[in-house]
Protein backbone atom coordinates (compact mmCIF):
# COMPACT_ATOMS: atom_id res chain seq x y z
CA UNK A 1 0.00 0.00 0.00
CA UNK A 2 1.40 3.51 -0.63
CA UNK A 3 1.27 6.64 1.09
CA UNK A 4 -1.35 7.95 -0.44
CA UNK A 5 -3.74 4.97 -0.21
CA UNK A 6 -2.81 4.62 3.38
CA UNK A 7 -3.70 8.66 3.94
CA UNK A 8 -7.22 7.59 2.61
CA UNK A 9 -8.00 4.41 4.06
CA UNK A 10 -6.93 5.97 7.47
CA UNK A 11 -8.56 9.70 7.01
CA UNK A 12 -11.85 8.75 5.32
CA UNK A 13 -15.10 7.78 7.55
CA UNK A 14 -15.74 4.25 8.33
CA UNK A 15 -18.83 4.26 7.17
CA UNK A 16 -18.71 5.38 3.79
CA UNK A 17 -17.13 2.41 2.16
CA UNK A 18 -17.36 -1.58 2.87
CA UNK A 19 -13.37 -1.71 3.12
CA UNK A 20 -10.58 0.21 1.94
CA UNK A 21 -11.27 2.73 -1.11
CA UNK A 22 -9.50 1.71 -4.65
CA UNK A 23 -6.67 4.82 -4.86
CA UNK A 24 -5.57 5.32 -8.56
CA UNK A 25 -2.34 7.76 -8.48
CA UNK A 26 -1.10 9.67 -12.06
CA UNK A 27 1.20 12.72 -12.39
CA UNK A 28 -1.66 14.75 -12.34
CA UNK A 29 -4.78 13.35 -10.37
CA UNK A 30 -5.74 10.67 -7.70
CA UNK A 31 -8.98 8.79 -7.99
CA UNK A 32 -11.02 7.57 -4.78
CA UNK A 33 -13.33 5.25 -5.54
CA UNK A 34 -14.67 3.17 -2.45
CA UNK A 35 -17.87 0.36 -2.60
CA UNK A 36 -20.89 1.55 -1.30
CA UNK A 37 -23.18 -1.56 0.05
CA UNK A 38 -25.57 -2.67 -2.53
CA UNK A 39 -29.35 -1.88 -1.94
CA UNK A 40 -31.44 -4.95 -1.84
CA UNK A 41 -34.03 -4.81 -4.96
CA UNK A 42 -36.31 -7.02 -5.89
CA UNK A 43 -37.22 -7.34 -9.48
CA UNK A 44 -35.52 -7.51 -12.58
CA UNK A 45 -31.57 -6.31 -13.27
CA UNK A 46 -32.75 -2.83 -14.82
CA UNK A 47 -34.38 -2.39 -11.35
CA UNK A 48 -31.07 -3.10 -9.49
CA UNK A 49 -28.87 -1.03 -11.91
CA UNK A 50 -31.00 1.53 -11.28
CA UNK A 51 -31.37 1.18 -7.42
CA UNK A 52 -27.37 0.65 -7.33
CA UNK A 53 -27.06 4.52 -9.23
CA UNK A 54 -29.32 5.93 -6.91
CA UNK A 55 -27.48 5.23 -3.95
CA UNK A 56 -24.45 6.29 -5.55
CA UNK A 57 -26.37 9.80 -6.35
CA UNK A 58 -27.11 10.11 -2.71
CA UNK A 59 -23.82 8.89 -1.25
CA UNK A 60 -22.10 12.22 -3.91
CA UNK A 61 -24.96 14.58 -2.47
CA UNK A 62 -24.46 13.38 1.34
CA UNK A 63 -20.04 13.73 1.23
CA UNK A 64 -20.18 16.71 -0.88
CA UNK A 65 -18.98 19.02 1.44
CA UNK A 66 -16.51 16.68 3.76
CA UNK A 67 -15.11 15.40 0.55
CA UNK A 68 -14.09 18.58 -1.11
CA UNK A 69 -12.41 19.43 2.60
CA UNK A 70 -10.81 16.12 2.04
CA UNK A 71 -9.67 16.72 -1.18
CA UNK A 72 -8.21 19.74 -0.42
CA UNK A 73 -5.66 17.92 2.32
CA UNK A 74 -5.01 15.46 -0.04
CA UNK A 75 -4.12 18.30 -2.85
CA UNK A 76 -2.26 20.37 -0.44
CA UNK A 77 -0.24 17.25 0.99
CA UNK A 78 0.31 15.05 -2.22
CA UNK A 79 0.50 18.07 -5.19
CA UNK A 80 -2.33 16.59 -7.25
CA UNK A 81 -5.66 17.32 -7.61
CA UNK A 82 -8.62 14.44 -6.04
CA UNK A 83 -11.38 12.87 -8.09
CA UNK A 84 -14.13 10.27 -6.41
CA UNK A 85 -15.81 7.86 -7.32
CA UNK A 86 -18.16 4.72 -6.31
CA UNK A 87 -18.70 1.40 -7.02
CA UNK A 88 -22.14 -0.12 -6.16
CA UNK A 89 -23.12 -3.79 -7.27
CA UNK A 90 -22.44 -4.10 -10.67
CA UNK A 91 -22.69 0.35 -11.16
CA UNK A 92 -19.43 2.15 -11.50
CA UNK A 93 -19.32 5.88 -11.76
CA UNK A 94 -16.36 8.90 -11.19
CA UNK A 95 -17.06 11.99 -10.52
CA UNK A 96 -15.18 14.90 -11.85
CA UNK A 97 -12.14 13.58 -13.09
CA UNK A 98 -9.21 15.43 -14.92
CA UNK A 99 -9.20 15.39 -19.00
CA UNK A 100 -5.66 16.24 -19.78
CA UNK A 101 -4.36 17.41 -23.08
CA UNK A 102 -1.43 14.64 -24.15
CA UNK A 103 0.94 16.18 -26.82
CA UNK A 104 1.62 13.52 -29.48
CA UNK A 105 3.83 13.24 -32.98
CA UNK A 106 2.13 10.71 -35.19
CA UNK A 107 3.02 9.39 -38.50
CA UNK A 108 0.86 9.19 -41.47
CA UNK A 109 0.03 5.72 -40.64
CA UNK A 110 -0.77 6.65 -37.34
CA UNK A 111 -2.56 9.48 -38.34
CA UNK A 112 -4.96 7.76 -41.43
CA UNK A 113 -5.83 5.03 -38.50
CA UNK A 114 -7.05 7.81 -36.55
CA UNK A 115 -8.94 9.17 -39.76
CA UNK A 116 -10.32 6.29 -40.32
CA UNK A 117 -12.25 5.85 -37.10
CA UNK A 118 -13.48 9.48 -37.59
CA UNK A 119 -14.83 8.89 -40.88
CA UNK A 120 -16.45 5.49 -39.67
CA UNK A 121 -18.02 7.41 -37.09
CA UNK A 122 -16.05 6.02 -34.26
CA UNK A 123 -15.09 8.96 -32.79
CA UNK A 124 -15.92 12.57 -33.87
CA UNK A 125 -12.32 13.83 -33.40
CA UNK A 126 -8.47 12.68 -33.96
CA UNK A 127 -8.12 13.35 -29.90
CA UNK A 128 -11.05 11.43 -29.42
CA UNK A 129 -10.20 8.39 -31.54
CA UNK A 130 -7.00 8.49 -29.66
CA UNK A 131 -8.30 8.36 -26.36
CA UNK A 132 -10.61 4.88 -27.56
CA UNK A 133 -7.61 3.21 -29.06
CA UNK A 134 -5.19 4.04 -25.41
CA UNK A 135 -8.75 2.68 -23.66
CA UNK A 136 -8.96 -0.29 -26.03
CA UNK A 137 -5.35 -1.38 -25.68
CA UNK A 138 -5.83 -1.08 -21.77
CA UNK A 139 -8.51 -3.08 -22.10
CA UNK A 140 -7.11 -6.29 -23.66
CA UNK A 141 -3.55 -6.02 -22.64
CA UNK A 142 -4.78 -5.21 -18.96
CA UNK A 143 -2.16 -8.22 -17.36
CA UNK A 144 0.69 -7.19 -19.44
CA UNK A 145 0.00 -3.33 -18.13
CA UNK A 146 -0.04 -4.42 -15.08
CA UNK A 147 3.21 -6.28 -14.69
CA UNK A 148 4.90 -3.68 -16.62
CA UNK A 149 3.88 -1.05 -14.14
CA UNK A 150 5.01 -3.56 -11.53
CA UNK A 151 8.12 -3.50 -12.98
CA UNK A 152 8.41 0.31 -13.32
CA UNK A 153 7.63 0.63 -9.58
CA UNK A 154 10.34 -1.92 -8.78
CA UNK A 155 13.09 0.22 -10.78
CA UNK A 156 12.09 3.29 -8.93
CA UNK A 157 12.28 1.21 -5.79
CA UNK A 158 15.95 -0.36 -6.22
CA UNK A 159 16.93 3.28 -7.74
CA UNK A 160 15.34 4.74 -4.08
CA UNK A 161 17.80 2.41 -2.62
CA UNK A 162 20.78 3.28 -4.18
CA UNK A 163 23.96 5.69 -3.09
CA UNK A 164 22.60 9.72 -3.26
CA UNK A 165 24.32 11.70 -6.59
Amino acid sequence: MSEIEGWFAGRLPDEWFEGAPEVTVDREEIIVVGTLAAPKVDGDEAAARAAEAGRIKRWREDTRGERMRIADEAQHKFGGKVAWGAQCGDTREVFTNLAVPVMTRLRQPERRVLDTLVDAGVARSRSEALAWCVRLVGQHEDDWIGRLRDAVAAVHDVRDEGPAA
